[in-house]
């Protein structure tokens, strides 16, 4: 049986790349292989939150973030990270 997310479409890290608020209007960004719509929210308005920046897979970066990853809870998932 397959899981919401498995019928989400796929971006490849080229692609999550160019939702980073700048060179187009999305603002996306990947956390362990899910890309969330950051858009909304007034902290990534720029395409960056702190030294974060949009159209990036921040799975890594998280462990230094004051918050845990439950902070993508009130974020839409839009697609997959293809691999």
């Amino acid at each position: 049986m397959e899981t919401e997310y498995e019928l989400l479409p796929e971006y490849t890290k080229n692609q999550l790349a160019l939702r980073n608020g700048q060179d187009r209007d999305e603002i996306w960004v990947g956390y362990k292989g899910l890309i969330y719509d950051v858009k909304k929210s007034r902290l990534w308005s720029r395409g960056n939150h702190y030294e974060h920046w949009a159209g990036q897979d921040l799975t890594a970066e998280l462990k230094d973030a004051p918050h845990t990853e439950y902070v993508f809870d009130k974020f839409t998932v839009i697609g997959r990270i293809k691999n």
